[in-house]
C-alpha cells in the first residue's frame, strides 16, 4: 500500500446504507464451496474479520453455531445488525465494532476466520498473525473475493452496459486525479503480495476454488448509484458540500446511457483461497 495513506475512520464513511443495493452479490453457490472444502456441519465459531455489513457473516450463519462480526466502522456493525434481526438470525451472531489490529480482542478461539474484500486496508502481517493464533488447531482463513481476471463484458445485452469508465472519469473530475481513501489518497493503489504475508505468518496452502460467476444481472439508475457511493475512493462524506452536484450528474450521465433507465451487468465469478493453521504435530 501506498506509504503516504493512513487508516482512518472516515475510509468507509458514509458508504454503509449503500452496500445492500449497491455491491454485486458474490456468486451463488459460494456458501456450498466454502462448506465442502472444510466439512461444515453447523457447529463451530467462525469470526469474519471486516464484516462491513454482514454480508459474509450472514450467508454463513447455518454453518456454524456462533458468528462473530467485527468491523471499526459504527454504522457498519448497526446495519449488520439491522440485517441480521430482520433475517432472524440475531441471536447467532455477535457484532463487534473494532478494527483488526485490536484483535484478539478478548473474543476467543475459532475454527473459521473469513476476510472478504478488506485485508489490503489492514495491517496484514499483524493482523494475519493474531488470527491464526485465534485460531483452532487445523482451523483455517479464508479469504474471499470477486475474481479480477475474468472477462466482464456483456455480449447482446437486454440493456446498455453499466458504463463503469465514464463514472469513473466522473469521479476523477470531482475528486481529483489520484485516487482517494479517507482523508489521504492512495498514489499507487493498495497492497498485493497476500499469498507472501500469510505463508510469512505461518499459515499453508492456500486451496483456491472458483465460484463461477456469469450470470447477467439487471441494474438500475438508483442501484448503480448506490453501487458508486458504497465505494472507499468515492464514498458520499469525499464531495463535501458537491455532494448533490455530484449525484445529480452522475444520475443525469446514467439516464443519457440508458433510455429505459435499466442496464445490464455480469455476475462477478468469486475467487476462494483456504488457508490451514497446522501445527508441525498436526497434519492438515
Amino acid at each position: 500500500m501506498d506509504t503516504d495513506w493512513e487508516w482512518d475512520e472516515t475510509l468507509f464513511s458514509g458508504t454503509a446504507t449503500y452496500y445492500r443495493r449497491g455491491r454485486l452479490p458474490y456468486a451463488p453457490g459460494l456458501t456450498d464451496v466454502v462448506a465442502e472444502v472444510l466439512d461444515l456441519n453447523g457447529r463451530g465459531r467462525l469470526i469474519d474479520v471486516g464484516c462491513g455489513p454482514g454480508t459474509l457473516a450472514l450467508s454463513f450463519q447455518d454453518l456454524f453455531s456462533e458468528i462473530v462480526g467485527l468491523d471499526p466502522d459504527p454504522v457498519m456493525i448497526a446495519v449488520a445488525a439491522r440485517e441480521a434481526a430482520e433475517r432472524g438470525g440475531a441471536d447467532k451472531v455477535r457484532w463487534v465494532q473494532a478494527r483488526a489490529e485490536d484483535l484478539p480482542a478478548g473474543l476467543g478461539t475459532f475454527t473459521v476466520a473469513t476476510i472478504g474484500q478488506s485485508f489490503h486496508w489492514m495491517d496484514r502481517g499483524l493482523v494475519a498473525a493474531s488470527i491464526r493464533d485465534m485460531l483452532q488447531p487445523g482451523g483455517a482463513l479464508v479469504h474471499i473475493s470477486d475474481l479480477k481476471t475474468e472477462r466482464r463484458t456483456v455480449d447482446d445485452p437486454a440493456y446498455p452496459a453499466v458504463p463503469h469508465v465514464a463514472i469513473e472519469e466522473l469521479v476523477r473530475n470531482y475528486l481529483g486525479p489520484v485516487r482517494r481513501a479517507g482523508q489521504g489518497v492512495l498514489q499507487q493503489g493498495t497492497a498485493g503480495g497476500e499469498a507472501a504475508v500469510l505463508a510469512q505468518a505461518g499459515f499453508t496452502g492456500p486451496e483456491r476454488r472458483v465460484v463461477p460467476g456469469g450470470q447477467l444481472l439487471e441494474r438500475t439508475v438508483d442501484e448503480v448509484v448506490a453501487g458508486v457511493f458504497s465505494m472507499s475512493f468515492s464514498a458520499p462524506h469525499l464531495f463535501g458540500q458537491r455532494r448533490d452536484e455530484f449525484e445529480a450528474d452522475l444520475r443525469r450521465r446514467l439516464r443519457g446511457a440508458s433510455r429505459s433507465g435499466r442496464f445490464s451487468e455480469r455476475q462477478p465469478s468469486t475467487e476462494v483461497f483456504v488457508w490451514r493453521n497446522c501445527p508441525a504435530e498436526l497434519p492438515c
